[in-house]
């Protein structure tokens, strides 16, 4: 169980699993750049981060809601949280729902599911409830997917926090490996993967750079 006084931003839990050298880059190194896709993502959320609240007949919405999680060591912000009522005029909530906004579409790795995920096991700690499942919301297709939180995502999501910790109590930034997603990280230009990845040099990245033009 971790204190108050050495959790780590909820969002890290994204980064990491996406790429340990981004994770270190944002958190250890404080390296941050926008880029087309953060520049997207950041129209996305500008409702959501209002920090307001409205109600839809039975459910309360809350938007940027502080949380916390001391079994996860994470602190952070909840996009949009949906509190369902059992009647119009009731005080008794018969269901709380995370949504997470995500520019872009659903990817290959569970990044936004253990995100997703922390929030809910957040919500839970901080309320005394069981929250069996939330929301992805993808700008790019306009519409929700519903995310499960099964045990095998709980068990992902409390491994990541770990390695979260592992990683900033570490104080060691990883070395970089080129993949086909870097392309898309806003980070490109200061990890530059293809000259400091193993087994890489200057000359080897301007030879590659010159076949492709």
């Amino acid at each position: 169980m971790h204190t108050e006084d050495n959790l780590l931003s909820l969002s890290a839990l994204q980064h990491i699993i996406f790429c340990e050298r981004q994770c270190a880059l944002i958190h250890i190194e404080q390296v941050w750049a926008e880029n087309l896709f953060t520049a997207e993502g950041k129209i996305l959320h500008e409702r959501v981060d209002s920090g307001e609240s409205e109600s839809r007949g039975r459910v309360k919405i809350e938007y940027a809601l502080p949380i916390r999680s001391l079994e996860l060591g994470v602190i952070g912000k909840a996009d949009v949280v949906e509190f369902h009522y059992a009647t119009k005029k009731s005080q008794r909530i018969s269901q709380v729902k995370p949504v997470e906004y995500k520019r872009g579409k659903p990817k290959a790795d569970n990044c936004d599911k253990v995100q997703l995920c922390a929030q809910a096991m957040c919500l839970e700690e901080m309320l005394d409830i069981e929250i069996p499942d939330g929301d992805l919301f993808y700008g790019k297709q306009r519409r929700r997917q519903n995310i499960i939180f099964d045990n095998e995502l709980r068990t992902e999501t409390r491994d990541a926090a770990k390695r979260l910790h592992d990683l900033i109590r570490s104080g060691l930034t990883p070395p970089a490996v080129y993949t086909q997603k870097c392309r898309s990280c806003s980070l490109l230009t200061f990890c530059l993967p293809k000259i400091s990845g193993k087994n890489k040099n200057v000359n080897n990245y301007l030879d590659e750079m010159m076949g492709e033009i």
